[in-house]
């Protein structure tokens, strides 16, 4: 038999901030932003002793966890996979591949590992419209900008600026034919929108265009920041992030005892306020994959909130630790 299914609306855009989310017996603590140190969480001599009782929910797109499961697991946090959104393509893809078969662009700008991940997609099918033998001297030479990775230098024939280990880590991470194009030129001081805006390079007044492709979701911090400097900005809505329509109502169930809740969107913040907004069974934390997440957690009424200063797989990991750790005290309360 099936388990039963736990509807998840879709269309709310405002949401109240959720009912405190603690056991009566607890004492509350709000936890301010901070910057996750590796050594703050990769003392511990037996991780397996100490986190062996403990459950992180993630909560990415199913088939996109596993990673974080692995390194997880290297620290004996068990997880319990509760996905949260899904992806889907936009028309805008398909103009994407055209573009990069058929026009230069100065800077592509790309703001996170999904986003990444679609820009390969279009690259890959821009190679196949240049056709034959054209298909090397016909790409275009761009410079990519990546919001959240580190990558290595590959062919100097498109340069990628980073600053973070996600996004690059995709990059890094495509097949060879892909690789060869790309060279990291930049890495703005952090790792948000505006500051890469404010910091993207620009020769005195000469004509400088850029191409982003996005989520449909994503702010319009960056087109706004170019357009104020005198960058000519495409933006094109190449996919978006939508939460799902259900969930597994016995695994909810299981993910309400959970100590920690790992999120790498806001949209995934959105879903879990949504689905715990009418229970105080939860008490856990949130560990979020970057500011911006964090930032949208605490917006929506969460106060256990925890975030890396360096988005990527590590200082994520590093703040599910953490706040795993802090989880343990507050239980001793």
């Amino acid at each position: 038999m099936n388990s039963p299914l736990l509807s998840l609306s879709t269309t709310t855009t405002t949401l109240s901030p959720p009912p405190p989310l603690h056991r009566p017996h607890h004492r509350r603590i709000h936890f301010h932003p901070f910057n996750v140190k590796a050594s703050c969480s990769s003392s511990s001599s037996s991780p397996t002793t100490s986190f062996s009782n403990h459950r992180v929910v993630v909560t990415r797109e199913r088939g996109k966890n596993g990673k974080l499961i692995k390194a997880l697991a290297a620290h004996g946090i068990n997880c319990l996979e509760l996905p949260l959104i899904q992806h889907t393509h936009l028309p805008d893809l398909e103009r994407l591949s055209a573009l990069l078969s058929a026009t230069t662009f100065d800077w592509i700008i790309i703001t996170s590992p999904e986003a990444a991940l679609v820009f390969l997609d279009a690259w890959k099918l821009a190679t196949i419209l240049c056709g034959g033998s054209r298909r090397r001297t016909a790409l275009p030479v761009v410079e990519v900008v990546v919001v959240l990775g580190d990558a290595t230098a590959g062919s100097p024939s498109v340069k990628v600026a980073v600053v973070g280990a996600g996004t690059a880590s995709i990059f890094d991470e495509a097949a060879v034919s892909c690789k060869k194009f790309i060279d990291i030129a930049f890495v703005p001081s952090k790792a948000t929108g505006k500051v890469l805006a404010s910091e993207l390079p620009k020769h005195g007044d000469e004509r400088c265009t850029v191409l982003y492709p996005a989520s449909a979701k994503a702010s319009h911090d960056i087109e706004d920041g170019l357009s104020k400097r005198g960058f000519q900005v495409l933006r094109l809505n190449t996919y978006t992030t939508e939460t799902v329509q259900h969930v597994d109502h016995k695994i909810f169930e299981q993910a309400l005892s959970a100590s920690v809740i790992a999120v790498a969107s806001p949209s995934a913040i959105r879903a879990w306020v949504n689905l715990v907004s009418g229970s105080d069974r939860w008490c856990g934390s949130v560990a979020c994959i970057g500011e911006t997440t964090a930032s949208a957690a605490i917006r929506m009424g969460l106060r256990n909130v925890y975030y890396p200063s360096s988005p990527g797989l590590q200082g994520w990991v590093d703040s599910i630790i953490d706040a795993l750790g802090v989880h343990k005290q507050v239980q001793k309360v």
